[in-house]
């Protein structure tokens, strides 16, 4: 199973990158553009290599660097309940 946001996460685009709702209980959370493109990717059905390429060519990084990106934050938004696995 990939990685998705769950059900009653919204993602809406922001003038600096976008913000997350969770419907359930009301609280925000916002993402700078990078995170934007991790998120987006993900919420299109791409999985976390499909994210650090999308990352690596809009911003010119390294692969390396942009999957310890994609990592981190997944991991974030994993714990904080707004992605599943």
């Amino acid at each position: 199973m990939g990685l998705k946001l769950r059900n009653g996460v919204l993602i809406t685009e922001t003038e600096y990158g976008a913000a997350l709702l969770d419907e359930d209980s009301g609280a925000f959370f916002t993402l700078n553009e990078t995170g934007a493109v991790v998120v987006r990717t993900i919420a299109e059905g791409g999985d976390a290599a499909a994210a650090a390429t999308a990352l690596s060519r809009e911003y010119d990084i390294d692969r390396g660097s942009a999957e310890q990106d994609v990592t981190h934050l997944v991991t974030e938004l994993c714990t904080a309940g707004l992605m599943d696995r």
